[in-house]
């Protein structure tokens, strides 16, 4: 088995420029070579494979037929890779052997097995030395054909062969700030399911987190925090389509990280995590506003428009925030094509691998860390449930806010809960933090939400205003009334909230 070791950008062409001129302060770049790859994908018509977290590949190149297994977990950096050359174009499974494959190479998988996409690459490769360390700069140029759709691959891979991983992400800083070259963490593979289901430039949703056996407390927050990376990362064509459920995905998956960094904080060291948060924060708040405006208008604005007569009032009030929102989309998208953002994730996956077992929280097991942590984090917020009818509004803020990382910790830590018994009660808990997460972030939007309204009333044109002005009413109203049972509900939700004992 090997493990690849890479990072992956993409950029167009034109950033590119002659591969012969390119040039990394501190490193000697060798001489290029180049060669044709043709790959063919392999997969059950359900994509068994694919749900098993496994790749299989067919490559052909220089006359040979070259057969690679990878686990494709996402929530890893290196990922394990099986290669052997084989007689043909058709895998062969009793070179399964020894790999994640051998458990599911059977007689009744060999008939299911089919071609599911195609990728042709045309490939130059580099040699890039350091003082400590040798690379491989791979730039990939072609396409991938599925299910009668194609999108281009216009990718530059950098791939550590030996040295410190330090120096991987200090040439590709380097790559990132000459070539306006963007993180990518989707794989070919990714892009080649993705054309089979339509979903291209679509939100991509958070993915299941599994861990390994006999995990530390640091290594579940590498697992973590990378499951966290490429569910933001992912949706930033989704931004770039102007999509509000790819702005939300992108800053859930932004809150997942910097919940992940809360939860682990005493395992982390104090090194660059501040200055990671920061970046982070300022991400996030780029994009709020779109999430903003697309729930008021969708969950506000349309219902009344919808249902109140005369509508002239509705359709004005309607246009307004579909202008502002589309600003403000306008506006994450920027900040989604900055040179900041494009640093950020460089940093952030630089940072994720950085951080090892320094302290003994951060070496201790993680299923003990989870439990204490669940535990501590819910006493806390059971001691402030009788506070909850005195809190100010930005004492409930930030009271939801600790709900929302309770409920996270569920997500992040399911799988190291087998047991039946154990299931249930972290689901039961993480229902009911849901629901107080909910309750308090409804009472905090109709602030905002009140606000919009009256703005909106205000700064209308005179032909216009009354009618607007009743609408805003009528919105603040409904508000008003749903807002009285929302605080009982969560305190009730906090009373039942629930201990869970350590994984089994």
């Amino acid at each position: 088995m090997g493990v690849e070791t890479e990072i992956k950008f993409r950029m167009p062409k034109r950033n590119l420029g002659p591969s012969s001129r390119l040039t990394v302060p501190g490193c000697k770049i060798g001489k290029r070579s180049e060669r044709d790859l043709l790959s063919t994908y392999f997969d059950t018509r359900k994509h068994k494979l694919k749900r098993r977290g496994l790749l299989l590949r067919v490559r052909q190149t220089d006359g040979k037929h070259v057969q690679t297994i990878k686990k494709t977990s996402g929530a890893q950096f290196g990922r394990g890779e099986w290669e052997t050359e084989i007689g043909g174009r058709t895998p062969d499974l009793d070179e399964a052997n020894g790999t994640p494959l051998e458990q599911l190479a059977s007689n009744k998988l060999r008939r299911k097995l089919k071609p599911i996409f195609e990728t042709s690459v045309h490939r130059i490769t580099m040699p890039v030395r350091t003082k400590r360390s040798e690379l491989e700069l791979a730039i990939d140029r072609g396409r991938i054909t599925a299910a009668g759709h194609t999108s281009r691959i216009e990718e530059v891979e950098l791939e550590l062969k030996s040295g410190p991983a330090s120096d991987l992400f200090r040439v590709a800083k380097a790559l990132e700030r000459k070539l306006s070259a963007e993180l990518w963490l989707r794989a070919k593979a990714d892009q080649g399911y993705d054309l089979i289901d339509g979903k291209r430039a679509q939100a991509v949703f958070a993915e299941p987190i599994e861990f390994g056996k006999r995990t530390t407390a640091i290594e579940g927050f590498r697992t973590i925090a990378h499951s966290a990376l490429r569910h933001f990362s992912g949706n930033a064509d989704a931004v770039r389509s102007l999509d509000p459920e790819g702005v939300h995905q992108m800053r859930v998956g932004l809150r997942r990280l910097r919940a992940a960094i809360s939860l682990f904080s005493k395992a982390l060291p104090e090194t660059k995590t501040e200055a990671i948060k920061t970046e982070l924060r300022w991400l996030t708040n780029e994009l709020a506003r779109a999430r903003e405006l697309d729930v008021f208008l969708e969950e506000k604005i349309g219902p009344v428009a919808r249902e109140i007569t005369p509508r002239r009032g509705g359709k004005a009030i309607a246009r307004q925030f579909a202008e502002k929102r589309a600003e403000a989309l306008a506006q994450a998208r920027k900040a989604v094509d900055s040179p900041r953002c494009r640093a950020l994730l460089v940093d952030v996956l630089a940072w994720i691998e950085a951080q090892r077992g320094r302290t003994d929280a951060a070496n201790s097991d993680l299923g003990e860390f989870a439990a204490k942590l669940l535990d501590r984090r819910i006493r806390k917020a059971q001691k402030e449930a009788g506070k909850l009818q005195e809190m100010t509004a930005p004492d409930r803020h930030k009271f939801r806010i600790r709900m929302k990382k309770i409920r996270y910790a569920t997500e992040f830590f399911e799988s190291l809960f087998p047991g039946k018994r154990d299931r249930k009660a972290l689901a039961r808990l993480s229902k009911h933090a849901k629901k107080i997460q909910d309750a308090l972030g409804s009472l905090n939007d109709f602030i905002a939400d009140r606000k919009m309204a009256a703005e909106a009333a205000l700064k209308a044109p005179p032909q216009d205003r009354r009618a607007r002005a009743y609408v805003s009413g009528i919105i603040v109203g409904r508000e008003d009334e749903q807002a009285r049972p929302l605080m009982k509900a969560a305190a009730k939700e906090l009373r039942v909230l629930h201990h869970i004992s350590g994984p089994g």
